[in-house]
C-alpha cells in the first residue's frame, strides 16, 4: 500500500481539526499533530492555513452527492428531498455538534481571509446551482409552484439547511434538522 504523502495527510485530518475547533481557534501546530507531520512541513505544501481551508472546502463540496437532484427517474420533489436528507445524513456522521463544514467555515470567513472565502463562495454558487436545476425540472412539470424564480428557491432551501445545522450544533439536538426536513422542504416545495 503506498504512503501517503505529507500533503494527503494535512488535507485528510484539516477538516476534522477546522470541524471541531473552528477556522480561527485552529492553529497550525493543531493541523500538524492532528496529521502526525512536522510543523516545518505545512509550509512546503500550503502557504497559509487559509489556503489550506480553501482546498479543505473544494474538497468536502467536490464530495458533496449532487447525483440524485439529476435523477430524472424521480420526480424532483423527491430528488431533493432525498439529497437534503444526504446533508442531514452526513452532518449527523460526522458530529452534529460540529455542524456542516461549508457552514462552519464560512460563518467564519470574514475573519478567515480571502482564500476561505472564495472557496465558500464557490461551494455554495455549485451547490445552489444543482439544487435549482432540479427545481426547475419540478417547477417545469408542475409539481413545484413556480412562483419562485429556481435559483433564489435553491438558495433559500440551502440557507435554511445551513441555519438549521447551525443550530442543532449549538444545541446538540436534531430538532432544528429534523424541522427543515418536515417543515421548510415541505412547504418551500408546495
Amino acid at each position: 500500500m503506498p504512503q501517503r504523502s505529507v500533503k494527503e495527510q494535512l488535507i485528510e485530518h484539516a477538516e476534522d481539526v477546522f470541524r471541531q475547533q473552528g477556522f480561527s481557534a485552529a492553529s497550525v501546530q493543531d493541523l500538524t499533530v492532528a496529521a502526525g507531520v512536522p510543523k516545518g512541513s505545512f509550509y512546503n505544501h500550503f502557504a497559509s492555513k487559509q489556503d489550506l481551508a480553501r482546498e479543505i472546502l473544494l474538497r468536502y463540496v467536490r464530495a458533496t452527492d449532487i447525483s440524485m437532484l439529476a435523477d430524472e427517474g424521480l420526480p424532483a420533489r423527491e430528488r431533493l428531498r432525498r439529497h437534503f436528507a444526504g446533508q442531514v445524513e452526513r452532518t449527523m456522521r460526522t458530529g452534529l455538534e460540529f455542524g456542516c463544514l461549508l457552514g462552519t467555515l464560512s460563518a467564519e470567513s470574514a475573519a478567515a481571509g480571502q482564500e476561505v472565502r472564495a472557496g465558500a463562495d464557490a461551494g455554495y454558487t455549485q451547490w445552489v446551482g444543482a439544487v435549482a436545476e432540479a427545481v426547475a425540472a419540478g417547477q417545469r412539470s408542475g409539481e413545484i409552484s413556480a412562483g419562485i424564480e429556481p435559483g433564489r428557491l435553491a438558495g433559500t432551501l440551502i440557507d435554511g439547511f445551513e441555519g438549521a445545522a447551525l443550530r442543532a450544533k449549538a444545541t446538540g439536538q436534531t430538532g432544528p434538522v429534523d424541522d427543515f426536513m418536515t417543515i421548510t422542504l415541505d412547504r418551500l416545495l408546495s
